[in-house]
């Protein structure tokens, strides 16, 4: 019994490490290539003052815009339309492996994509068949943004996302933080890229004491909020995504 509790601890770890990482990865590393490097450290404050981190050439967190374009992933729904043409109209399910089935063509990778890049690809594709086509794309059925709620809160989970939510108003969907638990050393995980994950403390007691607003920060899609027991004395800024499951302890769930 021992034994099968330790496993279920273990696989909700993996379970909590996929969410934050995001279904099906966009790319992939290719087997023998080196890691990408870390970021430096002075990268961390600017990254979180200018927007949300990406992704650059090498790997490490790089600046993006504040409001990025929801990427495709694996289980969308799509309806792909042609005005002039209708009988190439259809609607698609980005499959397991992130490909779609098109009518008239070979099948297209689209997972990671935006919508505008995915309408560009489609008017290439159909220029094979059809003279300037005009193509438009709905996305019908979605993963909803959500974030993560985990470690000590009174009911800890996976919650929907909708509109502006604070870190505050986030503990609060999760029922608040257990007396043990430690409401200045909450830990914010967010990706910043495929590779990188990154890592910042939250003094939550600060924030709820403060009169200034601009402090209670805006929790983003897929972030994960963890509540440890204990004191954590030093933590990166920015960490490898596999790194994550020795910082989270299973028996804290």
């Amino acid at each position: 019994m021992k034994g099968r509790g330790h496993m279920k601890k273990q696989i909700l770890i993996a379970f909590l490490i996929s969410i934050l990482s995001g279904a099906v990865p966009s790319s992939r590393a290719v087997e023998g290539s080196p890691a990408p490097a870390a970021p430096k450290q002075g990268d961390a404050a600017a990254a979180r003052d200018s927007g949300t981190p990406g992704q650059s050439q090498s790997g490490a967190p790089s600046l993006q815009r504040r409001n990025p374009r929801y990427k495709l992933q694996v289980g969308d729904e799509l309806e792909i339309n042609f005005p002039l043409t209708p009988e190439y109209d259809q609607i698609v399910t980005i499959q397991p492996d992130g490909f779609i089935n098109l009518q008239g063509l070979e099948d297209m990778h689209i997972d990671g994509m935006t919508t505008p890049e995915l309408v560009s690809a489609l008017k290439a594709a159909y220029a094979a068949l059809l003279n300037d086509p005009e193509i438009s794309v709905v996305l019908a059925v979605f993963d909803r943004p959500y974030f993560v709620a985990a470690g000590e809160f009174n009911t800890p989970g996976k919650f929907e996302l909708k509109g502006t939510t604070t870190f505050l108003q986030a503990v609060a969907m999760a029922g608040g933080i257990k007396p043990g638990g430690k409401q200045t050393q909450v830990v914010l995980f967010r990706r910043a890229s495929n590779d990188w994950v990154e890592v910042r403390k939250l003094n939550l007691k600060k924030i709820a004491s403060s009169q200034r607003l601009g402090e209670d920060l805006e929790v983003m899609p897929g972030d994960l909020l963890y509540v440890p027991r204990s004191t954590w004395d030093k933590i990166d800024p920015y960490i490898p995504r596999p790194s994550m499951g020795l910082l989270l302890d299973p028996f804290q769930f």
